[in-house]
């Protein structure tokens, strides 16, 4: 019997038949320019990721194996996983970015990175916020904490960071995630 059950108007055969076509090509040597066209590998990829994402009864999002290999997507590198579906959430922005910039890079982890780099640098064109002055003041004033809400990072930014770390210090990836969470019980004990 054939699964016909639909969720997100696509059916769990479609998902499948598409996964697996990644999976067979997933390996071929492609551009940045051809990976995210329309039907490029990224593209596909990052939106039967995104799919899968949202049907996950995970709370974080977190796509089972099991589910991985149902969709014949499990050999994909995760990394390459991860920046597919990073480039489809942030489609729009990535696309302004090549055209603004004339973006040459051959991967994903280079338009990451080319972006993170063009933010830094856009924060430090920023003027300094000015402080007040402490002149003819006789009473020490306290300078006020920096606000908490301001310098805190998103759950997938931090992932995002993690990950491209890993890559520039060629760190293995999988012993970070062991000794994360080895972490956990210390960090819970201490909160």
């Amino acid at each position: 019997m054939k699964n016909s059950a639909k969720t997100s108007g696509t059916s769990i055969d479609a998902l499948v038949k598409e996964g697996k076509a990644l999976g067979s090509i997933w390996r071929q040597t492609n551009s940045l320019k051809q990976t995210i066209k329309a039907n490029g590998f990224d593209t596909r990829l990052g939106k039967l990721l995104q799919e899968l994402k949202a049907q996950s009864s995970s709370d974080k999002g977190q796509i089972p194996t099991h589910v991985l290999r149902t969709h014949g997507i499990q050999q994909i590198d995760r990394r390459r996983r991860s920046e597919a579906l990073w480039f489809v959430e942030n489609e729009k922005e990535c696309r302004e970015f090549i055209e603004a910039s004339g973006f040459k890079g051959s991967s994903l982890t280079a338009l990451q990175a080319a972006m993170r780099k063009a933010a830094k640098g856009s924060d430090e064109d920023q003027p300094a916020k000015a402080e007040p002055s402490n002149v003819g003041q006789s009473e020490a004033t306290e300078q006020p904490k920096a606000d908490a809400a301001r310098t805190r990072i998103t759950h997938k930014v931090m992932v995002n960071t993690i990950i491209a770390q890993a890559e520039l210090n060629g760190l293995d990836l999988e012993k970070i995630i062991e000794d994360l969470m080895a972490a956990i019980p210390a960090a819970k004990a201490a909160a």
